[in-house]
């Protein structure tokens, strides 16, 4: 049987309205007593009554995501660490998440529409920002709290976590630049996502700065996968004059591709070509057939809690300043970066 407020309290020696705030995550509880709180609730094996907290708040307690419909393998790692983790973040918090996958067809509007609609979520999370995104303009309109992983604007006016990936853009380009590298290749994402976009202006800010042009040639798009880091390396490289000496991978499995490609054409890493990546650090894809790359990192695992405390502030009407929060990424030296040939 699952244990009660009650059960919690006397088992911490605090009182039921403490117990209750501290599980909530309400600002006047100290850090030790949240802690306190939410291990009682693991060992007791406590599971908040939703339907007892609605009729008492008029919230559900239940969160959601909607997940555009697009092609989903079970290789994407990504997407199957963001479910798990927000799920696991927003569970401590005594909230349930759930997700909801649209249609090859449907408006994911429309989806946000009928659940809200529905009346038994309380807010959002979404990923994958987009420019003038449609679904922040909606759920705004019709006052349903959210939370973004990533930001569609660099000011946005709604809670987010996210890394300065104008920045990222920026240190990976730097890191070839200082080792003399002056034609820089870089296959990024898909186009339409938010942090793409300022990676691609970081990678053009390093190289005005160096008085270098932005070559279109030396820039791709497309989803991040082995392929796409493989069939891009190989047209870059296809002009032997003009081919790029340093490549930037969008993310580890690209860079995968890029060695894959590399490797066909009997060029080696980094006598020949110089490789940067950036890397969410997303279990299984530290790729160990893969030598170990240079560049930026930052994983993806450390958006859990804040995207949870995000949705929760804003669903608790909470100051927007300390809903917004900008993480951090570290530079690596691996090995992977020379001096042009």
């Amino acid at each position: 049987m699952s244990a009660t407020l009650k059960d919690i309290a006397a088992y911490t020696g605090l009182s039921v309205t403490q117990v209750s705030r501290a599980l909530n995550d309400h600002d006047d509880v100290s850090a030790e007593t949240k802690i306190r709180a939410r291990e009682a609730a693991i060992a007791l094996n406590y599971h908040p009554n939703l339907s007892a907290r609605k009729l008492a708040s008029g919230r559900s307690g239940i969160v959601g995501l909607v997940l555009p419909p697009q092609d989903r393998t079970p290789r994407d790692s990504m997407f199957v660490q963001m479910v798990r983790g927000l799920s696991s973040a927003f569970s401590r918090q005594g909230r349930l998440f759930v997700l909801n996958a649209a249609e090859e067809g449907e408006d994911v509007v429309e989806v946000h529409r009928r659940l809200i609609d529905g009346g038994s979520l309380d807010g959002f999370v979404l990923i994958e920002p987009e420019d003038a995104d449609r679904r922040v303009a909606f759920l705004q309109g019709r006052g349903v709290p959210l939370v973004m992983h990533g930001r569609g604007a660099l000011d946005p006016d709604y809670p987010f976590y996210d890394i300065d990936n104008i920045a990222v853009g920026r240190e990976l380009t730097e890191m070839l630049l200082r080792a003399g590298h002056r034609r820089i290749g870089f296959i990024n994402g898909v186009q339409s996502m938010c942090y793409v976009t300022h990676r691609r202006v970081g990678w053009e800010m390093a190289l005005r700065a160096a008085d270098l042009p932005a070559d279109p040639a030396l820039h791709e798009h497309g989803q991040m996968t082995e392929s796409v880091g493989a069939l891009a390396t190989l047209r870059m490289m296809s002009a032997p004059a003009d081919r790029p000496s340093a490549l930037i991978a969008g993310n580890m499995l690209i860079a995968k591709g890029i060695y894959s490609a590399l490797s066909m054409l009997g060029l080696k890493v980094p006598s020949d070509v110089s490789v940067v990546v950036h890397d969410d650090m997303l279990p299984g894809e530290d790729l160990m057939a893969m030598p170990p790359t240079s560049g930026t990192r930052s994983a993806l695992a450390q958006s859990w809690e804040p995207l949870a405390q995000g949705l929760i502030g804003a669903i608790e009407g909470r100051p927007l300043a300390g809903l917004q929060r900008v993480g951090v990424f570290e530079i690596v030296d691996a090995g992977s970066i020379a001096p042009p040939v």
